[in-house]
Order: structure tokens, then C-alpha cells, then sequence
């Protein structure tokens, strides 16, 4: 038999739940409670399979979950939700989940979501794939986007922080103390290294990358007489 905890915060909806399960003669719910008896339910009876409501008003089920994913044995669990909730599937598969359901899923659907977790399978609904998706690429991103600019120089790091808060090149030049000249050719060398992009598509990869403040201008890069000048000349190579 496979044993099921089902928690939810409505007992209507566990009462359902309870029944569509114990139609199959292979399912036994266990127990079933609100999120502030989930663990110790779970301690207590020890089930195969957790059917966890993601957001109940006692405690919610992303903390249920970290809390039974700490047992040992865990049993697997299968996040519940009855709308778009595509800014927990991420953390909830993160914190251990191991499927994602639609409290509307059919019967027949439920069931075997139960016997596949039993078995040591995964289920995803269709409705949580888009943001798994979605996370996944903008992971991918992220990480390309950080390749990228860590093969800028710190100069170049600068400027494009700066290009990505909406700044000229003559803005760029004031506040870093540079030629205008001298930005424009750092901009036209940024935007080569991270592939022939814009500034718009420049400043989306310094977004990806964390890139919210330019790096601290050094103390040879102020103005201060031939000093600065100095330093405007090592910057264009002169």
C-alpha cells in the first residue's frame, strides 16, 4: 500500500482528496491535516507519499516542506496549488519537491501522480512547466551574461554599469573623468566583447550579470591636476 499524507488548510478539500485516493486500492491516506499538524502527521505515520497545499494562512507549505525534507526517510512530495503560482514551482523543486500539481488535476491524474511519486518518479503539471522553463533560461542567462563581463577590464566593468544606468557617453566621460573620446572607444569595445550587442542589449546583460553600481572610480581616476590628466592619457594609450 502507499501510504499519503494530504495537507490542506480547507478540510473540504482534504475530505475530496481523501476520497478520490481511497478509490484506488493500492492508496491509503493515512492522515490528513492543516499546515500546523503537516510534520508532525508526517513523524507520526511515516507515509510514502505528502500531497502539500503551497500556501495555507498558518504555515505555509513552502516551510512544511523544509521541515519534512530534514526527516529522514522524507517522504516525496507534491506541491498542491489551485492557481498560477510560478514564483514558488522554482523553490519549492529547489527545497526538494519532487512534483507540482493543479488542485483541479482529474481523479484519474491524481493517482497516478501518487503511484509515480511512490516510485521514485517526479510529476510536473502542464501548468508549472512554463515557469521551470523560464527559470532554467533565465539561469542560463544569468550565468552567459557573467562569462561575458568577467572578460572586461575593470575600466570597461565601469563604463558599461554605467551605459546600463541609461547614461551618454558624455555623461559616462564627466563622471568618470575620462575624454569623451576616450568612453566612446570603451563603449565600442564593450559592446564588441559581449558580442556585437547595443547598449540596450549591454545593459541587459549587466542586469543579468548584478551589475546594479559601477565599480568605485581609484583615486588616480579624480580630477586632480596633471594627475588626472595622466590618467586620461594611460586610458587611451598615449
Amino acid at each position: 500500500m502507499i501510504r499519503v499524507v494530504v495537507v490542506d488548510d480547507e478540510p473540504l478539500v482534504r475530505s475530496g482528496l481523501r476520497a478520490i485516493l481511497g478509490s484506488a486500492a493500492d492508496i491509503d491516506v493515512v492522515a490528513d491535516c492543516g499546515g500546523g499538524d503537516a510534520a508532525g502527521a508526517v513523524a507520526r505515520h511515516r507515509p510514502d507519499v505528502l500531497l502539500l497545499d503551497i500556501r495555507m494562512p498558518d504555515v505555509d507549505g513552502l516551510t512544511v516542506l523544509a521541515q519534512v525534507a530534514a526527516m529522514t526517510p522524507a517522504p516525496a512530495v507534491a506541491m498542491l496549488t489551485t492557481f498560477d503560482a510560478g514564483e514558488y514551482v522554482e523553490t519549492a523543486l529547489r527545497a526538494g519537491a519532487a512534483g507540482f500539481l493543479m488542485k483541479n488535476s482529474s481523479p484519474e491524474q491524481l493517482i497516478h501522480a501518487v503511484r509515480v511519486l511512490a516510485g521514485g518518479g517526479r510529476i510536473l503539471a502542464a501548468e508549472a512547466t512554463a515557469p521551470v522553463i523560464g527559470a532554467y533560461l533565465a539561469s542560463a542567462a544569468t550565468r552567459d551574461a557573467a562569462r561575458r563581463v568577467e572578460a572586461l577590464t575593470e575600466r570597461e566593468r565601469q563604463v558599461l554599469a554605467l551605459v546600463s544606468r541609461g547614461l551618454s557617453n558624455r555623461d559616462i566621460a564627466g563622471r568618470l573623468h575620462l575624454a569623451h573620446g576616450t568612453v566612446k572607444d570603451h563603449v565600442s569595445s564593450v559592446l564588441a566583447k559581449l558580442g556585437g550587442v547595443n547598449r540596450v542589449q549591454a545593459a541587459v546583460v549587466a542586469d543579468r550579470a548584478g551589475m546594479t553600481d559601477p565599480p568605485p572610480v581609484r583615486g588616480d581616476d579624480r580630477p586632480a591636476g596633471t594627475g588626472a590628466m595622466n590618467a586620461d592619457v594611460r586610458e587611451r594609450g598615449l
